[in-house]
C-alpha cells in the first residue's frame, strides 16, 4: 500500500469492518465507497480515499471492492489478525468488566494476566484470567515478551503504575484512569477519559433541551 494511513483512518476500521462484515453475513460480494458512506453517514470522499488507501487492489468503476479482500486488507492493519497480549493493572470494577468482555478478542487483543495491590483479589480468577500482585509485573512482561499495558486504577495511582509498565518493557498504554500520563518517546499513551465523553453527552443533552 503507497498511501500512508492517518490515525483517523485506523480509528474508522472498526466502524467499516462491522457494516462490512454485516453485508458479507448478507451475502454480498462486492462494496462500493459511496454506497457504505451512505449507510454510516460519513463523507463520500472520506471513504473513497480510506478504500483507496487500505485496499491492495483497486475498486473497480461503478461496481467497487471484493469485500473478502477489503475485509482481509483492514484486519491486518488494524492487527486484528495478529493478537497482542496485554496484562491490565487494577481488579477493580472497571478491570472485572473489561477481563470479562469477550469482544476484545475480535480485536486481536487478548488480556493474559492481571495484577492487583489488594490481597483479597490477588490469586482470584476473574473472567477466566489470574489476578497477580503488584511486585510481579515486571517479571511476568518480560517472561512472556507483553508490550500492552491497561490500567484501570485511581486517578492518583495511575502515573507510578504507568512507571512501573514502562520499566517492565511495554511499549503502548491503554489509560482508563483521569490522568495525564508522562512516558519516554516511543512510549504510545491512549486514553479512554469517561468524564470527558459524559461531559460532551451533557453538554448536547442541554442544547437539545434547550431547543425543545
Amino acid at each position: 500500500m503507497s498511501v500512508d494511513i492517518s490515525k483517523q483512518a485506523i480509528k474508522r476500521i472498526p466502524v467499516y469492518l462491522h457494516y462490512l462484515k454485516e453485508q458479507k453475513n448478507s451475502g454480498a460480494k462486492i462494496i462500493s465507497a459511496p454506497f457504505v458512506a451512505a449507510a454510516l453517514n460519513l463523507n463520500e470522499v472520506q471513504v473513497r480515499k480510506d478504500f483507496a488507501a487500505m485496499s491492495t487492489t483497486r475498486g473497480k468503476p461503478k461496481t467497487g471492492f471484493i469485500l473478502d479482500e477489503l475485509i482481509d486488507n483492514m484486519e491486518v492493519i488494524a492487527g486484528y489478525n495478529n493478537a497482542n497480549e496485554a496484562i491490565l493493572v487494577g481488579a477493580g470494577s472497571l478491570g472485572k468488566a473489561l477481563l470479562s468482555y469477550r469482544g476484545f478478542e475480535e480485536y486481536g487483543l487478548d488480556i493474559v494476566a492481571a495484577f492487583d495491590n489488594d490481597e483479597k483479589i490477588v490469586g482470584n480468577i476473574i473472567g477466566g484470567k489470574q489476578i497477580l500482585a503488584l511486585s510481579e509485573i515486571e517479571k511476568f512482561c518480560k517472561e512472556n515478551k507483553v508490550n500492552i499495558g491497561i490500567i484501570t486504577v485511581p486517578a492518583q495511582a495511575a502515573q507510578d503504575v504507568c512507571d512501573v509498565l514502562v520499566d517492565s518493557g511495554i511499549r503502548a498504554v491503554w489509560n482508563f484512569a483521569p490522568a495525564n500520563l508522562t512516558v519516554p518517546p516511543g512510549i504510545l499513551v491512549q486514553n479512554e477519559n469517561m468524564a470527558a465523553s459524559l461531559a460532551l453527552l451533557s453538554k448536547h443533552l442541554r442544547e437539545q433541551i434547550k431547543k425543545q
